[in-house]
């Protein structure tokens, strides 16, 4: 009981330090940032709202103003299951892209940064 409680109260203390400082989301021209969007449909990160590495992510995720569709696989049991049903593993965070007809399920959070970083930095 007192370790959920500690959790809980860890994870919570994660979501405020995230939030007061939050990076500023890159500013682009109007039709690189549509470019960027229309990328971004194919890419949806299944996490875990507390999780420090999730925040992680999502954080690279706003400095590159990559608006990419978020999954609760904590709290959501349809997408708890399609992660391990697809992905193969229920760990977060988990990037998974679409490209070509073909899905890849991405694993750790440095991989997807660095991915991320590859595809939309210089966009």
């Amino acid at each position: 009981m007192f370790v959920k409680a500690l959790r809980v109260g860890l994870g919570q203390l994660i979501i405020f330090i995230d939030f007061i400082t939050r990076p500023g989301k890159k500013q682009r021209p109007a039709a690189a940032q549509a470019q960027v969007e229309t990328a971004a449909k194919d890419l949806t990160l299944y996490q875990f709202h507390a999780c420090p590495f999730c925040v992680k992510t999502r954080r690279t995720l706003r400095r590159l103003n990559v608006p990419v569709t978020l999954r609760d696989a904590k709290n959501n049991e349809q997408d708890r299951q399609t992660l391990l049903e697809q992905g193969g593993k229920i760990k977060v965070p988990c990037l998974r892209i679409e490209e070509n007809g073909q899905t890849t399920w991405m694993y750790e959070s440095k991989v997807i940064i660095d991915y991320l970083d590859k595809r939309f930095a210089a966009a």
